[in-house]
C-alpha cells in the first residue's frame, strides 16, 4: 500500500515537472492582471474627473488605494497562502479581481470606483506572492534563473501597455471600460490555472500574524488619509490632525508588536541593518518620485496641453525606452563604482529631473518634458537595481520570501505616499492660487472649480467667452503652479535621499541573488510597481555565504 502510494505521489511530481512551463504561463498571466490593474489608470484620471465630478482628493484615493491595500495585505496574503495552499490564494485572488473590475465598470460615483478598486488592491496582494511561491515551488534551482526572467518580463511589457490600451479604450467607450481590459485573462488564467496549477503549500506552516496586519493597515490608511485629505479640509484643522495622530500611535504599536511577537510578518531588527532600512527608504522614495509625477504629469498632458488619453500615454513612452539603455548597466557601475554612489547619483538625477519639471508652463513644448523626464528616469533605473540588492542581501535566505514582500511592500507604499504628498502639495497651492478667479461664481461652482482644475474646466464652458477663458487660464496656471511646488518637495527628498544613501548604503552587495547581471537589471527596472523580485535561494548559495547571510552583525558580505 505504501509503495503504491509512493508510486502516485512519483507520477504526480512527473505530471508537474512535465507541464511546467504551462504552468510558468498561467502565472504570468495572473501576473500581467495585477500589473495591468495598477498601470492603466493614470491616464484616466482626467476622463473620471470629467465624467464623475470627481474632486483632486477622490481622484488621488482612486489612484493610491489599490497600491495601499496590496502593501498593507501584502505580508498577510503570502503567509496565507504558504499555510492553506498558494494555488487556492491564486484562484481567490483571480476572483476577487474580476469581481472588483466587473463592479468598478459598473460604477457610477467616485467612491464606488475607490472602493472596487480596494478589492482589486486586496486581490492584487493575494494573486502576487501565490505566482512567485508557486514558481519556486514547480521549478527546480537550475531552471529557476529563466524562468523568474519570464515570470518578471511580463510586469515590464504590461507596465508599457496597459496605459496605452486605456487611453485606446477611453477614446472609443466609456470610463468603466478600462476596468475590463482583464476581463478575459481572468477568465482564461482561472480556467487554466485549474488544470495546469499544482497545489503546494509550507511544510512548516509559519504562523500568521493577524494583529500586526491589521495594526498596519491602519496606520497606514490613516497617514495617507490626512495627508490626501489636508488639502480639503487644511491642513491645521482637527480632522487632519487626528489623522496624523492616529498613524503616529498606530505605527508605534505595531512596531511595539512586531518587535515582541514571536513570529512578526516585519522582523523590526533587519533595520537595524543599514543595507536594509537604506534600502527600504530610498526605494518608497523612488516610487514617491515616479507615481507621484506621473500623477501629476498625466493631469498636465491632458488638462493644460490639450492630449487625449491615448496621446498622453504615448507620451509617456520614452520612460520605457531609457530603462531600457540604461538598466543593463546598473550592475555593472555598482561593482565599479560602490552601489552606494550609484544609488546617491540616481537619486541626485531624480531631482535634477523633478526640479526640471518646476520650470513648465502652460504651453511648454513636449520636447522640454522629454528632457526632464530623462534625468528622472534614469536615476530610478540606477537605483532600483542597487536597493533591491541591498533590501535582499540583508536577509537571510530562509526569510527570503519576507524580504521579498518587503521589496514589493516598499514600492506600494511608495506609490501611494507619492499619490498622497505630492499630489496633496500640488492641490494646496492650486486652491489658494485659483480662488482669485472664482469672484462671482455660486457656491457650487466655487466649490467645483476650487477641488481639481478639471472641475474648474467643467464650470468655465458654461461661462460667457470673457469669463470662460479668464477661467480656464487662471485654474490652468494654478495647476502648473501646484506642480512646480510638488515637484520641488519632491527633489529637496530626493537629495536629502542621496545623502543618506551615500552615508548608509554597503559600498558592496553580495554577488549572488537578484540585480547582479544587466538582464535581471532590465527586469527589476521595467516593472516600474508592484512586479515582484528574484529572491535568494538558500540552495543556490555555498555554506560559506549561508554562514554570512545568517550571521547576526551588521556587515555584509563583500562582493566576489
Amino acid at each position: 500500500m505504501t509503495g503504491m502510494t509512493t508510486n502516485a505521489a512519483r507520477a504526480a511530481a512527473d505530471r508537474e515537472h512535465d507541464r511546467r512551463w504551462f504552468t510558468l504561463a498561467v502565472l504570468c498571466l495572473s501576473l500581467l492582471i495585477v500589473f495591468v490593474g495598477n498601470s492603466s489608470l493614470n491616464v484616466a484620471i482626467p476622463t473620471l474627473s470629467r465624467d464623475l465630478h470627481a474632486t483632486e482628493s477622490q481622484l488621488q484615493w482612486v489612484v493610491a488605494v489599490y497600491s495601499l491595500v496590496f502593501a498593507g495585505l501584502l505580508f498577510s496574503t503570502g503567509a496565507l497562502g504558504d499555510r492553506f495552499g498558494r494555488k487556492g490564494a491564486l484562484q481567490l485572488g483571480l476572483l476577487l479581481f474580476l469581481v472588483g473590475a466587473g463592479l468598478a465598470s459598473a460604477s457610477t460615483t467616485t467612491w464606488e470606483i475607490i472602493g472596487c478598486r480596494a478589492v482589486m488592491g486586496a486581490a492584487g496582494a493575494l494573486i502576487m506572492p501565490s505566482t512567485l511561491s508557486i514558481l519556486i515551488n514547480v521549478f527546480p534551482p537550475g531552471e529557476r534563473p529563466k524562468a523568474i526572467a519570464i515570470w518578471a518580463s511580463v510586469t515590464g511589457a504590461a507596465g508599457s501597455l496597459g496605459p496605452v490600451a486605456s487611453g485606446w479604450l477611453l477614446g472609443h467607450f466609456w470610463y468603466g471600460s478600462i476596468f475590463l481590459i482583464n476581463t478575459p485573462v481572468i477568465v482564461i488564467a482561472l480556467v487554466a490555472g485549474h488544470f495546469l496549477v499544482p497545489k503546494s503549500r509550507d511544510p512548516e506552516e509559519s504562523r500568521l500574524d493577524p494583529i500586526g496586519a491589521l495594526l498596519s493597515v491602519i496606520g497606514i490608511v490613516a497617514l495617507v488619509y490626512g495627508l490626501i485629505q489636508a488639502p480639503e479640509y487644511g491642513w491645521a484643522s482637527a480632522g487632519t490632525i487626528g489623522a496624523f495622530v492616529v498613524a503616529v500611535a498606530v505605527l508605534a504599536l505595531f512596531v511595539a508588536w512586531e518587535l515582541r511577537t514571536p513570529e512578526p510578518m516585519l522582523d523590526m531588527h533587519y533595520f537595524r541593518r543599514p543595507a536594509f532600512s537604506a534600502g527600504t527608504g530610498g526605494m518608497i522614495l523612488v516610487f514617491v518620485a515616479m507615481y507621484g509625477v506621473m500623477f501629476l504629469v498625466s493631469q498636465y498632458f491632458q488638462l493644460v496641453l490639450g492630449y487625449s488619453a491615448l496621446s498622453a500615454a504615448l507620451r509617456l513612452m520614452p520612460i520605457a525606452a531609457i530603462m531600457l539603455v540604461v538598466a543593463p548597466l546598473t550592475p555593472k557601475l555598482s561593482r565599479t563604482f560602490g552601489a552606494h554612489r550609484t544609488v546617491s547619483f540616481g537619486m541626485v538625477s531624480i531631482a535634477l529631473g523633478l526640479s526640471l519639471l518646476s520650470r513648465l508652463t502652460t504651453h511648454t513644448p513636449y520636447a522640454y518634458v522629454v528632457v526632464c523626464l530623462v534625468p528622472l528616469t534614469l536615476g530610478i533605473a540606477l537605483s532600483m537595481s542597487p536597493m533591491t540588492a541591498s533590501i535582499m542581501s540583508a536577509v537571510p535566505p530562509r526569510r527570503a520570501g519576507a524580504g521579498s514582500a518587503m521589496n514589493d511592500a516598499t514600492r506600494e507604499l511608495g506609490a501611494a505616499l507619492g499619490i498622497a504628498v505630492l499630489g496633496s502639495v500640488a492641490t494646496s497651492r492650486y486652491s489658494g492660487s485659483i480662488a482669485r478667479f472664482l469672484h462671482g461664481l455660486s457656491p457650487a461652482d466655487r466649490s467645483a472649480a476650487s477641488t481639481s482644475i478639471a472641475g474648474a474646466l467643467r464650470v468655465a464652458d458654461k461661462l460667457p467667452a470673457g469669463a470662460r477663458e479668464t477661467l480656464r487660464v487662471g485654474a490652468q496656471h494654478a495647476f502648473v503652479g501646484g506642480v512646480h511646488l510638488a515637484v520641488i518637495v519632491g527633489a529637496v527628498l530626493a537629495l536629502l535621499s542621496a545623502v543618506i544613501v551615500a552615508r548608509y548604503l554597503p559600498h558592496s552587495l553580495v554577488a549572488s541573488g537578484p540585480m547582479h547581471g544587466p538582464i535581471a537589471s532590465l527586469e527589476e527596472a521595467a516593472e516600474l510597481g508592484l512586479g515582484g523580485v528574484p529572491p535568494r535561494f538558500g540552495d543556490d548559495l555555498d555554506d560559506a555565504q549561508i554562514h554570512a547571510l545568517h550571521d547576526d552583525g551588521d556587515q555584509q558580505p563583500a562582493a566576489s
